[in-house]
């Protein structure tokens, strides 16, 4: 049986990771994170040609676009300051498609943000709901 080593980072004790690893991790955090709040998950990773919406929720009768954000180092920023407005534009197009192409949907919608932070090691240190980020 063969497997591929853990590629070691610059830093002592960090192993160099795929992105798409963290951010379906960070999605988890946050699915689980949104669930114990109360919120109803309709759909993770709705994608349209225009972009994708990590997950859409349900709660107090608002329909909810979340966008989860992961970081293991805040070198760059914090997780929730790496939305750029190119992202807000199409998480908006995005979720306007979806409120045109379903039914039976919350009379109210909302864009919000989850904020995830992980140690070098992957263990969760921060997880942040950001309600109505986008407007």
């Amino acid at each position: 049986m063969s497997h591929s080593p853990k590629v070691l980072c610059p830093r002592p004790g960090m192993y160099k990771v795929n992105r798409r690893e963290v951010g379906a991790l960070g999605e988890k955090v946050a699915r689980e994170y949104l669930e114990g709040l109360g919120f109803f998950i309709r759909e993770t990773n709705f994608r349209l040609r225009e972009g994708e919406i990590d997950i859409i929720a349900e709660k107090d009768d608002f329909l909810i676009f979340i966008e989860v954000r992961t970081r293991m180092s805040t070198s760059f920023g914090t997780p929730e300051e790496s939305v750029t407005p190119s992202k807000i534009e199409k998480l908006i197009t995005v979720a306007q498609n979806y409120i045109e192409t379903h039914e039976d949907l919350p009379p109210s919608w909302r864009i919000d943000v989850v904020a995830v932070e992980l140690t070098p090691k992957g263990k969760v240190s921060r997880v942040e709901l950001i309600e109505n980020a986008v407007s």
